[in-house]
Formats: structure tokens, C-alpha cells, sequence
């Protein structure tokens, strides 16, 4: 685990005044529970392409950092898009390309079943965190608001 997950990860596991001890894996579960509420049609959780990517984006990064089985699912999930890209025939696409890629193809397409643009986000979330550069930013981004929801 990098330096970065690590100092997230012991932030977060800091016992706050409102929500308590929510923890990286507390925080995962209720990010994953909002995807799989919108994706089931929650007139709570109103979804589109945009938001069930974003919420993959952010639940894939979440899950990578805690670890665990989090971290196999959403390893698992983003392997096969991972795959049919880095495996097409193309040349050496590299992660950064993976990661563009994926991103187009999670928010570009009208996609009629939210389900995809939400899979392609999750692996999207992983790839980013992999490839560094600018995709890192957003990871870091979702770290930082990690660390802050957890000292609430």
C-alpha cells in the first residue's frame, strides 16, 4: 500500500465527533450501497450515465484503498475491460491509455442500462490509481474527501 493510502486509511479510522469510527471499508459499503440502491431504481438514488459512472469512479478508488475483499471485487471487475483493451491488438496502450479509454467509454456512449457505464466506472476507479500522472489526482481527490468525511 502506498504512503498515501496508508495516511488515508489511518485518518479515516479516526474516530470522529458525528459519524464515529467509520472506517475505509464503512465508507466503501455505503458508496457501494448507494450504486447498487440507484442501479435498482431507489426513489431515493435518481441515476443517469454520468452519475452511476461517477459513483463507480469513487466506490473502485474507495474499495482499491481498503483493501481486502473490496479491493479483489473491484480488481476482478476491472480486469476484463482492462483486458479487451490492453489485448486488442493496438500496440502497448499502457495504463494511462486504459484509463482514457475507459473513461470515454464510460461517459460518451448513451448507454440505455446504467449497469455498464457503473461496471466501467469501477474499473475505471482502479486503472486511475494505477496509471498515476493525472488520473492520480482524482484518486487523491477521493482520498482527500475519505479523510474528511472520516474527522466528521
Amino acid at each position: 500500500m502506498s504512503v498515501s493510502l496508508l495516511a488515508a486509511t489511518d485518518t479515516v479510522i479516526a474516530a470522529g465527533p458525528v459519524l464515529g469510527s467509520v472506517g475505509l471499508s464503512g465508507l466503501t459499503l455505503a458508496t457501494g450501497l448507494v450504486l447498487l440502491l440507484g442501479l435498482r431504481g431507489s426513489d431515493r438514488v435518481k441515476l443517469n450515465r454520468d452519475k452511476a459512472g461517477g459513483i463507480g469512479i469513487v466506490w473502485g478508488t474507495l474499495a482499491v484503498a481498503a483493501g481486502n475483499l473490496w479491493g479483489d471485487v473491484v480488481k476482478g471487475i476491472s480486469e476484463v475491460p482492462t483486458s479487451l483493451i490492453q489485448g486488442s491488438g493496438l500496440g502497448n496502450i499502457g495504463l494511462g491509455g486504459v484509463a482514457l479509454a475507459l473513461t470515454i467509454i464510460t461517459f460518451f456512449p448513451g448507454w440505455k442500462r446504467l449497469i455498464w457505464p457503473a461496471l466501467l466506472g469501477i474499473s475505471a476507479g482502479v486503472i486511475y490509481g494505477q496509471a498515476g500522472g493525472i488520473w492520480g489526482i482524482g484518486v487523491g481527490l477521493v482520498l482527500k474527501l475519505a479523510d474528511i468525511v472520516g474527522a466528521l
